[in-house]
Protein backbone atom coordinates (compact mmCIF):
# COMPACT_ATOMS: atom_id res chain seq x y z
CA UNK A 1 0.00 0.00 0.00
CA UNK A 2 1.54 3.23 -0.80
CA UNK A 3 0.90 5.70 2.09
CA UNK A 4 1.46 8.82 -0.23
CA UNK A 5 -2.05 7.89 -1.80
CA UNK A 6 -4.10 8.23 1.26
CA UNK A 7 -6.32 11.26 2.75
CA UNK A 8 -4.40 12.28 6.43
CA UNK A 9 -7.02 15.22 6.47
CA UNK A 10 -9.43 14.00 9.12
CA UNK A 11 -6.81 12.44 11.02
CA UNK A 12 -4.57 15.62 11.29
CA UNK A 13 -7.97 17.56 12.31
CA UNK A 14 -8.30 15.06 15.00
CA UNK A 15 -4.64 14.38 15.98
CA UNK A 16 -2.04 16.66 15.22
CA UNK A 17 -1.85 18.65 17.80
CA UNK A 18 -1.42 15.89 19.85
CA UNK A 19 1.47 16.82 22.39
CA UNK A 20 2.96 13.22 22.84
CA UNK A 21 6.30 14.82 23.51
CA UNK A 22 7.72 14.64 20.62
CA UNK A 23 6.21 15.81 16.60
CA UNK A 24 7.66 12.51 15.03
CA UNK A 25 5.55 10.76 17.63
CA UNK A 26 2.19 12.93 16.84
CA UNK A 27 3.32 12.38 12.67
CA UNK A 28 3.35 8.66 13.77
CA UNK A 29 -0.21 9.52 15.58
CA UNK A 30 -1.47 10.68 12.74
CA UNK A 31 -0.18 8.05 10.13
CA UNK A 32 -1.25 5.07 12.09
CA UNK A 33 -4.70 6.64 12.38
CA UNK A 34 -5.13 6.76 9.22
CA UNK A 35 -3.69 3.62 8.06
CA UNK A 36 -5.91 1.50 10.73
CA UNK A 37 -8.91 3.94 10.14
CA UNK A 38 -8.88 2.08 6.57
CA UNK A 39 -9.50 -1.41 8.03
CA UNK A 40 -10.44 -1.16 11.53
CA UNK A 41 -11.08 -4.88 11.74
CA UNK A 42 -8.07 -6.15 10.34
CA UNK A 43 -4.91 -6.83 12.57
CA UNK A 44 -1.96 -4.67 12.68
CA UNK A 45 -0.47 -7.20 9.82
CA UNK A 46 -3.45 -6.90 7.63
CA UNK A 47 -3.95 -2.97 7.93
CA UNK A 48 -0.47 -2.16 7.74
CA UNK A 49 2.06 -1.99 4.54
CA UNK A 50 4.60 -3.65 5.69
CA UNK A 51 6.69 -5.60 8.72
CA UNK A 52 8.74 -2.31 9.45
CA UNK A 53 5.02 -0.76 9.71
CA UNK A 54 3.45 -3.38 11.77
CA UNK A 55 6.74 -3.26 14.82
CA UNK A 56 6.45 0.25 14.48
CA UNK A 57 3.28 0.16 15.45
CA UNK A 58 3.75 -2.24 18.07
CA UNK A 59 6.60 0.16 19.67
CA UNK A 60 4.99 3.35 19.81
CA UNK A 61 1.88 1.32 21.51
CA UNK A 62 4.43 0.62 23.99
CA UNK A 63 6.14 3.71 24.70
CA UNK A 64 5.52 4.73 28.25
CA UNK A 65 6.68 8.41 27.43
CA UNK A 66 3.03 9.41 26.95
CA UNK A 67 -0.41 7.36 27.59
CA UNK A 68 -3.79 6.71 26.79
CA UNK A 69 -4.82 10.43 27.58
CA UNK A 70 -2.44 12.44 25.80
CA UNK A 71 -3.69 10.32 22.47
CA UNK A 72 -7.02 11.33 22.74
CA UNK A 73 -6.18 15.10 24.15
CA UNK A 74 -6.52 16.27 20.41
CA UNK A 75 -9.89 14.95 19.60
CA UNK A 76 -10.99 16.24 23.02
CA UNK A 77 -11.12 19.75 21.82
CA UNK A 78 -12.05 19.30 18.19
CA UNK A 79 -15.03 17.81 19.77
CA UNK A 80 -15.50 20.84 21.92
CA UNK A 81 -15.49 22.85 18.58
CA UNK A 82 -18.66 21.07 17.27
CA UNK A 83 -20.12 21.50 20.54
CA UNK A 84 -20.23 25.14 19.98
CA UNK A 85 -21.81 24.67 16.74
CA UNK A 86 -24.90 23.64 18.17
CA UNK A 87 -27.49 24.56 21.06
CA UNK A 88 -28.16 21.74 23.00
CA UNK A 89 -25.21 18.78 23.44
CA UNK A 90 -26.42 15.14 25.04
CA UNK A 91 -23.51 14.15 27.07
CA UNK A 92 -23.84 10.58 27.60
CA UNK A 93 -21.55 8.50 29.63
CA UNK A 94 -21.50 4.22 30.48
CA UNK A 95 -18.74 1.65 31.12
CA UNK A 96 -18.32 -1.50 28.61
CA UNK A 97 -15.51 -3.91 29.97
CA UNK A 98 -12.75 -4.85 27.32
CA UNK A 99 -12.17 -8.68 28.16
CA UNK A 100 -8.59 -9.97 27.67
CA UNK A 101 -8.50 -13.16 29.50
CA UNK A 102 -7.86 -15.15 26.16
CA UNK A 103 -4.90 -13.45 26.64
CA UNK A 104 -3.23 -14.61 29.90
CA UNK A 105 0.62 -13.73 28.80
CA UNK A 106 -0.64 -10.14 28.96
CA UNK A 107 0.37 -8.13 32.05
CA UNK A 108 -1.62 -4.83 34.06
CA UNK A 109 -4.88 -5.89 33.67
CA UNK A 110 -7.31 -6.60 36.68
CA UNK A 111 -10.16 -8.93 37.37
CA UNK A 112 -13.67 -8.04 35.61
CA UNK A 113 -16.46 -10.44 36.86
CA UNK A 114 -14.77 -12.66 38.27
CA UNK A 115 -11.07 -13.31 39.16
CA UNK A 116 -10.94 -15.49 36.74
CA UNK A 117 -11.32 -13.23 33.69
CA UNK A 118 -8.77 -10.36 32.89
CA UNK A 119 -8.88 -6.94 31.12
CA UNK A 120 -10.11 -3.38 31.90
CA UNK A 121 -13.21 -1.18 31.89
CA UNK A 122 -14.25 1.42 29.43
CA UNK A 123 -16.09 4.55 30.91
CA UNK A 124 -16.44 6.83 28.39
CA UNK A 125 -18.54 9.95 27.88
CA UNK A 126 -19.64 10.57 24.40
CA UNK A 127 -21.08 13.72 22.77
CA UNK A 128 -24.55 13.84 20.83
CA UNK A 129 -26.80 16.20 19.53
CA UNK A 130 -30.42 16.10 20.46
CA UNK A 131 -30.82 13.86 16.40
CA UNK A 132 -28.43 11.59 17.77
CA UNK A 133 -25.14 12.36 15.73
CA UNK A 134 -22.27 11.63 17.69
CA UNK A 135 -19.99 14.34 18.09
CA UNK A 136 -17.02 12.84 19.45
CA UNK A 137 -15.38 11.77 22.90
CA UNK A 138 -15.90 13.97 25.99
CA UNK A 139 -13.41 11.89 28.61
CA UNK A 140 -12.58 8.55 28.88
CA UNK A 141 -11.33 6.81 31.78
CA UNK A 142 -9.54 3.10 31.69
CA UNK A 143 -10.02 1.78 35.30
CA UNK A 144 -7.93 -1.31 36.14
CA UNK A 145 -9.40 -2.99 39.30
CA UNK A 146 -6.94 -4.08 42.13
CA UNK A 147 -9.64 -6.54 43.25
CA UNK A 148 -13.09 -7.23 43.09
CA UNK A 149 -15.75 -4.56 45.05
CA UNK A 150 -15.82 -4.91 48.48
CA UNK A 151 -19.47 -4.95 49.22
CA UNK A 152 -19.01 -5.34 53.36
CA UNK A 153 -17.80 -1.63 53.22
CA UNK A 154 -18.96 -0.13 50.36
CA UNK A 155 -21.36 1.95 52.48
CA UNK A 156 -18.62 3.20 54.85
CA UNK A 157 -16.58 4.49 51.96
CA UNK A 158 -16.01 7.86 50.68
CA UNK A 159 -17.69 8.42 47.36
CA UNK A 160 -13.33 8.56 45.88
CA UNK A 161 -12.72 5.66 46.94
CA UNK A 162 -15.25 3.75 44.89
CA UNK A 163 -15.49 2.46 41.36
CA UNK A 164 -18.58 4.99 41.14
CA UNK A 165 -16.67 8.10 41.42
CA UNK A 166 -16.01 7.89 38.00
CA UNK A 167 -19.45 9.44 37.17
CA UNK A 168 -18.16 12.34 39.10
CA UNK A 169 -15.05 11.74 37.05
CA UNK A 170 -17.07 11.91 33.55
CA UNK A 171 -18.96 15.28 34.63
CA UNK A 172 -15.91 17.06 35.42
CA UNK A 173 -15.17 16.11 32.06
CA UNK A 174 -18.63 17.60 30.97
CA UNK A 175 -17.95 20.36 33.08
CA UNK A 176 -14.50 21.01 31.29
CA UNK A 177 -16.23 20.69 27.92
CA UNK A 178 -18.92 23.22 28.71
CA UNK A 179 -16.71 26.31 30.15
CA UNK A 180 -15.12 25.79 26.23
CA UNK A 181 -19.05 25.80 24.54
CA UNK A 182 -20.77 28.58 27.45
CA UNK A 183 -23.39 28.74 24.87
CA UNK A 184 -24.36 25.48 24.38
CA UNK A 185 -26.25 23.43 26.77
CA UNK A 186 -25.41 19.96 28.37
CA UNK A 187 -27.30 17.19 29.32
CA UNK A 188 -25.08 14.74 31.51
CA UNK A 189 -27.63 11.85 30.32
CA UNK A 190 -26.26 8.18 32.04
CA UNK A 191 -28.60 4.68 33.03
CA UNK A 192 -29.12 3.53 36.03
CA UNK A 193 -25.76 2.38 37.21
CA UNK A 194 -25.23 6.49 37.97
CA UNK A 195 -28.16 6.36 40.16
CA UNK A 196 -25.61 7.92 42.80
CA UNK A 197 -26.62 10.34 44.73
CA UNK A 198 -23.31 12.35 44.91
CA UNK A 199 -23.67 13.06 41.42
CA UNK A 200 -26.87 14.50 41.91
CA UNK A 201 -25.10 17.43 43.89
CA UNK A 202 -22.16 17.54 42.62
CA UNK A 203 -21.02 20.95 41.11
CA UNK A 204 -21.91 21.68 37.67
CA UNK A 205 -21.61 24.28 35.44
CA UNK A 206 -24.64 26.79 34.39
CA UNK A 207 -25.08 25.35 31.42
CA UNK A 208 -25.06 21.79 32.49
CA UNK A 209 -27.38 19.04 33.62
CA UNK A 210 -28.39 16.11 34.63
CA UNK A 211 -30.98 13.31 33.36
CA UNK A 212 -30.31 10.06 35.04
CA UNK A 213 -32.61 6.46 34.83
CA UNK A 214 -33.66 5.39 38.53
CA UNK A 215 -32.41 2.01 39.66
CA UNK A 216 -33.20 2.63 43.55
CA UNK A 217 -36.58 3.36 45.37
CA UNK A 218 -35.23 6.61 46.75
CA UNK A 219 -36.76 8.19 50.30
CA UNK A 220 -38.45 11.29 49.68
CA UNK A 221 -39.43 14.20 51.90
CA UNK A 222 -43.12 12.69 51.56
CA UNK A 223 -43.63 8.98 53.43
CA UNK A 224 -43.56 6.89 49.83
CA UNK A 225 -40.30 6.51 48.71
CA UNK A 226 -39.48 7.61 44.74
CA UNK A 227 -40.96 3.98 43.09
CA UNK A 228 -44.69 4.52 44.94
CA UNK A 229 -44.42 7.79 44.37
CA UNK A 230 -44.47 7.52 40.62
CA UNK A 231 -47.87 5.33 40.50
CA UNK A 232 -49.73 8.79 41.40
CA UNK A 233 -48.29 11.19 39.08
CA UNK A 234 -50.45 12.24 36.54
CA UNK A 235 -50.59 11.43 32.82
CA UNK A 236 -49.09 14.47 30.31
CA UNK A 237 -48.76 12.29 26.99
CA UNK A 238 -48.43 9.41 25.03
CA UNK A 239 -45.57 8.60 22.41
CA UNK A 240 -44.01 5.81 21.12
CA UNK A 241 -40.20 4.75 20.85
CA UNK A 242 -37.92 2.26 19.16
CA UNK A 243 -37.31 -0.65 21.79
CA UNK A 244 -33.86 -1.84 20.63
CA UNK A 245 -33.51 -5.99 20.36
CA UNK A 246 -31.47 -7.90 22.64
CA UNK A 247 -30.08 -11.54 22.44
CA UNK A 248 -31.04 -11.71 18.90
CA UNK A 249 -34.55 -10.01 19.37
CA UNK A 250 -35.62 -8.02 17.01
CA UNK A 251 -36.22 -4.27 17.45
CA UNK A 252 -39.96 -3.23 18.41
CA UNK A 253 -42.14 -0.24 18.73
CA UNK A 254 -42.97 0.50 22.42
CA UNK A 255 -46.28 2.78 22.74
CA UNK A 256 -45.87 4.40 26.11
CA UNK A 257 -48.51 6.03 28.74
CA UNK A 258 -45.71 9.79 29.93
CA UNK A 259 -46.12 11.20 33.78
CA UNK A 260 -44.28 13.83 35.05
CA UNK A 261 -44.34 16.19 38.29
CA UNK A 262 -41.84 16.43 41.30
CA UNK A 263 -40.20 15.01 44.22
CA UNK A 264 -38.20 15.86 46.96
CA UNK A 265 -35.08 13.38 47.51
CA UNK A 266 -33.29 13.05 50.95
CA UNK A 267 -29.86 11.87 51.06
CA UNK A 268 -29.07 8.35 51.89
CA UNK A 269 -28.68 7.82 55.41
CA UNK A 270 -24.94 6.72 54.57
CA UNK A 271 -24.39 10.05 52.52
CA UNK A 272 -20.79 11.02 53.87
CA UNK A 273 -20.39 13.88 51.23
CA UNK A 274 -21.16 17.87 51.71
CA UNK A 275 -24.05 18.24 49.73
CA UNK A 276 -27.55 19.06 50.30
CA UNK A 277 -29.18 16.37 52.21
CA UNK A 278 -32.47 17.13 50.04
CA UNK A 279 -33.07 17.98 46.41
CA UNK A 280 -35.97 18.90 44.20
CA UNK A 281 -36.01 17.34 41.32
CA UNK A 282 -38.55 16.61 38.38
CA UNK A 283 -39.60 12.75 37.67
CA UNK A 284 -40.28 11.63 34.26
CA UNK A 285 -41.81 8.40 33.90
CA UNK A 286 -42.65 6.39 30.75
CA UNK A 287 -44.63 3.17 31.07
CA UNK A 288 -45.14 0.58 28.66
CA UNK A 289 -48.88 -0.54 27.53
CA UNK A 290 -49.55 -3.90 25.99
CA UNK A 291 -45.93 -5.49 25.71
CA UNK A 292 -45.89 -7.84 22.71
CA UNK A 293 -46.03 -11.27 24.15
CA UNK A 294 -43.39 -12.62 25.51
CA UNK A 295 -41.79 -9.60 26.54
CA UNK A 296 -41.68 -7.58 29.77
CA UNK A 297 -43.22 -3.95 29.87
CA UNK A 298 -41.04 -1.13 29.77
CA UNK A 299 -40.74 1.26 32.71
CA UNK A 300 -38.12 4.19 32.58
CA UNK A 301 -37.85 6.54 35.70
CA UNK A 302 -36.05 9.06 34.98
CA UNK A 303 -34.51 12.10 37.40
CA UNK A 304 -33.98 15.03 36.08
CA UNK A 305 -32.91 19.20 37.40
CA UNK A 306 -33.93 20.09 33.83
CA UNK A 307 -36.54 22.97 34.33
CA UNK A 308 -39.90 21.67 32.60
CA UNK A 309 -42.71 23.47 31.24
CA UNK A 310 -44.92 21.18 30.46
CA UNK A 311 -46.14 18.09 28.82
CA UNK A 312 -43.82 18.75 25.38
CA UNK A 313 -40.91 19.60 27.22
CA UNK A 314 -41.30 15.82 29.27
CA UNK A 315 -41.51 14.07 26.04
CA UNK A 316 -38.79 15.67 24.79
CA UNK A 317 -36.40 14.51 28.08
CA UNK A 318 -37.80 11.23 26.96
CA UNK A 319 -36.59 11.43 23.81
CA UNK A 320 -32.89 12.73 25.03
CA UNK A 321 -33.31 9.51 26.94
CA UNK A 322 -33.90 7.37 23.78
CA UNK A 323 -30.23 8.92 22.53
CA UNK A 324 -28.39 6.93 25.22
CA UNK A 325 -28.72 3.82 22.92
CA UNK A 326 -26.03 5.59 20.69
CA UNK A 327 -23.45 4.78 23.39
CA UNK A 328 -24.22 1.35 22.83
CA UNK A 329 -23.73 1.42 19.12
CA UNK A 330 -20.18 2.43 19.69
CA UNK A 331 -19.58 -0.68 22.30
CA UNK A 332 -20.34 -2.56 19.48
CA UNK A 333 -18.37 -0.72 16.95
CA UNK A 334 -15.48 -0.50 18.92
CA UNK A 335 -15.44 -4.44 20.05
CA UNK A 336 -17.05 -6.00 16.33
CA UNK A 337 -16.01 -3.37 14.21
CA UNK A 338 -12.30 -2.30 15.65
CA UNK A 339 -12.11 -6.31 17.28
CA UNK A 340 -10.38 -4.37 20.09
CA UNK A 341 -10.29 -6.99 22.31
CA UNK A 342 -8.87 -9.23 19.72
CA UNK A 343 -5.69 -6.96 20.25
CA UNK A 344 -2.60 -8.85 21.61
CA UNK A 345 -0.36 -6.63 23.19
CA UNK A 346 2.23 -7.16 25.39
CA UNK A 347 0.61 -5.04 28.63
CA UNK A 348 -1.82 -3.24 29.78
CA UNK A 349 -0.64 0.27 29.34
CA UNK A 350 -0.08 -0.40 25.70
CA UNK A 351 -3.37 -2.02 25.86
CA UNK A 352 -4.97 1.31 27.29
CA UNK A 353 -3.09 3.53 24.13
CA UNK A 354 -4.41 1.31 21.86
CA UNK A 355 -7.57 1.32 23.15
CA UNK A 356 -7.81 5.13 23.26
CA UNK A 357 -6.65 5.14 19.28
CA UNK A 358 -9.30 2.58 18.34
CA UNK A 359 -11.66 4.68 19.95
CA UNK A 360 -11.48 7.61 17.74
CA UNK A 361 -11.88 5.51 15.34
CA UNK A 362 -14.92 3.73 15.94
CA UNK A 363 -16.77 7.30 16.51
CA UNK A 364 -15.47 8.23 13.10
CA UNK A 365 -17.64 5.03 11.87
CA UNK A 366 -20.42 5.78 13.86
CA UNK A 367 -20.60 9.41 12.69
CA UNK A 368 -20.70 8.82 9.13
CA UNK A 369 -23.63 6.16 9.73
CA UNK A 370 -25.35 9.03 12.16
CA UNK A 371 -24.61 11.70 9.82
CA UNK A 372 -26.19 10.55 6.90
CA UNK A 373 -29.11 9.56 8.81
CA UNK A 374 -29.33 13.47 10.45
CA UNK A 375 -28.42 15.29 7.51
CA UNK A 376 -28.42 13.09 4.34
CA UNK A 377 -28.70 16.47 1.86
CA UNK A 378 -25.31 17.29 3.01
CA UNK A 379 -22.33 17.17 0.40
CA UNK A 380 -20.68 13.72 0.84
CA UNK A 381 -17.26 15.59 1.25
CA UNK A 382 -18.35 16.71 4.97
CA UNK A 383 -17.21 12.58 5.40
CA UNK A 384 -15.02 11.54 2.28
CA UNK A 385 -12.23 13.27 0.58
CA UNK A 386 -11.86 14.23 -3.00
CA UNK A 387 -10.60 11.10 -4.37
CA UNK A 388 -12.29 8.73 -2.08
CA UNK A 389 -15.91 9.92 -3.34
CA UNK A 390 -15.01 9.98 -7.37
CA UNK A 391 -13.44 6.50 -6.84
CA UNK A 392 -16.58 5.71 -5.36
CA UNK A 393 -18.89 7.18 -8.10
CA UNK A 394 -17.13 5.75 -10.71
CA UNK A 395 -17.29 2.37 -9.21
CA UNK A 396 -21.02 2.24 -8.67
CA UNK A 397 -21.74 4.11 -12.22
CA UNK A 398 -19.42 1.70 -14.05
CA UNK A 399 -18.06 5.05 -15.41
CA UNK A 400 -14.31 6.04 -16.42
CA UNK A 401 -15.25 9.84 -15.34
CA UNK A 402 -16.44 11.26 -11.68
CA UNK A 403 -19.20 13.42 -11.86
CA UNK A 404 -18.93 17.40 -11.80
CA UNK A 405 -20.42 17.28 -8.32
CA UNK A 406 -20.15 15.09 -4.83
CA UNK A 407 -23.39 13.23 -4.55
CA UNK A 408 -25.15 14.35 -1.11
CA UNK A 409 -24.30 12.53 1.76
CA UNK A 410 -27.24 9.82 2.30
CA UNK A 411 -26.76 8.53 -1.48
CA UNK A 412 -23.15 8.13 -0.85
CA UNK A 413 -23.56 6.18 2.20
CA UNK A 414 -25.49 3.72 0.90
CA UNK A 415 -23.47 3.13 -1.64
CA UNK A 416 -20.44 2.33 0.62
CA UNK A 417 -22.43 0.20 2.56
CA UNK A 418 -23.33 -1.76 -0.84
CA UNK A 419 -19.49 -2.56 -1.35
CA UNK A 420 -19.71 -3.87 2.22
CA UNK A 421 -22.75 -6.30 1.53
CA UNK A 422 -25.77 -4.20 2.04
CA UNK A 423 -28.25 -4.84 -0.59
CA UNK A 424 -30.98 -1.88 0.00
CA UNK A 425 -34.12 -3.93 -0.61
CA UNK A 426 -37.38 -2.30 0.79
CA UNK A 427 -37.56 -3.80 3.74
CA UNK A 428 -34.07 -3.44 4.79
CA UNK A 429 -33.77 -0.78 7.35
CA UNK A 430 -30.80 1.88 6.82
CA UNK A 431 -27.20 0.93 6.76
CA UNK A 432 -25.69 -0.10 9.53
CA UNK A 433 -22.30 0.77 11.16
CA UNK A 434 -20.82 -3.33 9.83
CA UNK A 435 -21.22 -3.18 6.31
CA UNK A 436 -20.08 0.55 6.30
CA UNK A 437 -16.98 -0.62 7.57
CA UNK A 438 -16.98 -3.42 5.18
CA UNK A 439 -17.45 -1.15 2.86
CA UNK A 440 -14.84 1.22 3.79
CA UNK A 441 -12.52 -1.14 3.48
CA UNK A 442 -12.98 -2.05 -0.20
CA UNK A 443 -13.22 1.44 -0.97
CA UNK A 444 -9.74 2.36 0.48
CA UNK A 445 -8.71 -0.24 -2.55
CA UNK A 446 -11.07 1.68 -5.16
CA UNK A 447 -9.37 4.61 -3.90
CA UNK A 448 -5.94 4.23 -4.35
CA UNK A 449 -6.20 2.52 -7.56
CA UNK A 450 -8.19 5.47 -8.95
CA UNK A 451 -5.49 7.98 -7.80
CA UNK A 452 -2.41 5.50 -9.52
CA UNK A 453 -4.88 5.45 -12.98
CA UNK A 454 -5.52 9.34 -12.63
CA UNK A 455 -2.10 9.16 -12.59
CA UNK A 456 -0.81 7.43 -15.55
CA UNK A 457 0.18 9.23 -18.60
CA UNK A 458 -2.67 8.53 -21.80
CA UNK A 459 -1.56 6.84 -24.42
CA UNK A 460 -2.12 8.16 -27.82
Amino acid sequence: MNEDLLDQSWAEREFATADLGDRRRTARLVQLATLLAQQPHASFAQALPDEAACHAAYRFFANSAFDAQDIIASHLYTTYRRCTQVALVLAVQDTTELNYSDHPATSGLGPLRTEQQQGLLLHTTIAFTSEGLPLGLLGQQQIVREELGQRDTHHQRPIEQKESYKWLIGLHSINYAAARAPDTTFIAVADREADVYDLFVAPRAANVYWLIRASEPRRLLTSKNLFAAVRDLPVVGQTRVLVQGKAGKPDRVAHLQVKCGQVTLLAPATYKGKGPRQLEVTVVVSVEHDPPPGESALLWVLLTNWPLDGAGAALEVLDWYTKRWGIELWHKTLKSGCRVEQRQLRDGAALQRMASLYSILAWRIQYGVMLARAAPELSCEVWLSQAEWQALCCTIQHSKQPPAQAPCLGEAVVWVAKLGGYLGRNSDGPPGAKTLWQGLQRLVDLTIMYNIMRSLPRCG
